[in-house]
């Protein structure tokens, strides 16, 4: 591990499963990370954080409106990256609001979009000049249900398609400065799936057998995937959304 870290990455929804090992992965490539969350998500252990780590808590449905919250956190990712400049964006956070699309509310919808597409704009937007100066990159923690979804996500895989289809926008508009990237993960062994499962093991196998590779993916295999594709030396890797799934975009599931 690099004893000085001389560059940064931004990820938010950093306190849950998938941003924590993303968290704890990118600090020991190196990297100056500054993990943002919810307020009442961000862990404040007395140990906590450890060096080369800073927690910055957020409420994305806030800095999605723009106005003085957006510029706040602005002021503080600069300043928190004013001695190891800012080359990545791991935009990671989201929220799921489950339903039938008739159930769905307004604010459910309202919701899902500000946190899941249009947190990542505002804050790429007022971070551009940061990465362009560095010459740096985004990605953003799209989802298999950008492509393939069921009943009960209406609202999500709308978002996360949006945000996968931004994702090839960008790279096409800003691609010569900033690299745009997504990754779309299948089922990932987080501490929320299993404890949905924690009753139901059989269902757990079956998910599980689902995916050709025989397993469901481990975080630490999405803060991989994220360390390869923020790496500066991938100058042309741009506009990509990588199918982090075992293999299951590829199965087609019928009544036969």
């Amino acid at each position: 591990m690099t004893a000085n870290p001389i560059r940064s990455v931004l990820i938010t929804g950093a306190a849950g499963g998938i941003g924590s090992a993303m968290v704890a992965y990118l600090h020991q490539q190196g990297w100056q990370v500054i993990a943002s969350d919810h307020p009442s998500a961000c862990p404040v252990p007395a140990d906590y954080p450890p060096k080369g780590v800073a927690w910055l808590p957020a409420d994305l449905q806030h800095l999605a409106s723009g106005g003085q919250p957006l510029e706040a956190f602005s002021a503080q990712v600069a300043e928190l990256t004013s001695a190891a400049p800012l080359l990545a964006i791991v935009h990671n956070a989201a929220l799921q609001r489950l339903g039938s699309f008739a159930e769905l509310s307004v604010t459910d919808w309202r919701t899902s979009l500000a946190v899941n597409l249009l947190a990542p704009v505002a804050i790429s937007r007022t971070l551009m000049p940061y990465l362009i100066a560095n010459q740096g990159s985004i990605v953003h923690i799209s989802s298999i249900h950008s492509q393939l979804t069921k009943a009960g996500f209406t609202a999500y895989a709308t978002s996360k398609a949006a945000l996968s289809g931004l994702t090839r926008a960008m790279s096409v508009e800003i691609g010569a400065q900033v690299r745009v990237n997504a990754i779309e993960p299948a089922a990932i062994r987080t501490p929320m799936l299993e404890a949905g499962f924690a009753d139901q093991l059989a269902a757990l196998a079956q998910l599980e057998a689902f995916h050709p590779s025989g397993s469901i993916g481990l975080p630490l295999d999405v803060a991989r995937a994220v360390s390869y594709l923020i790496d500066p030396a991938n100058t042309f890797l741009n506009g990509c959304t990588l199918e982090l799934g075992g293999g299951i975009h590829n199965r087609l599931h019928d009544p036969g």
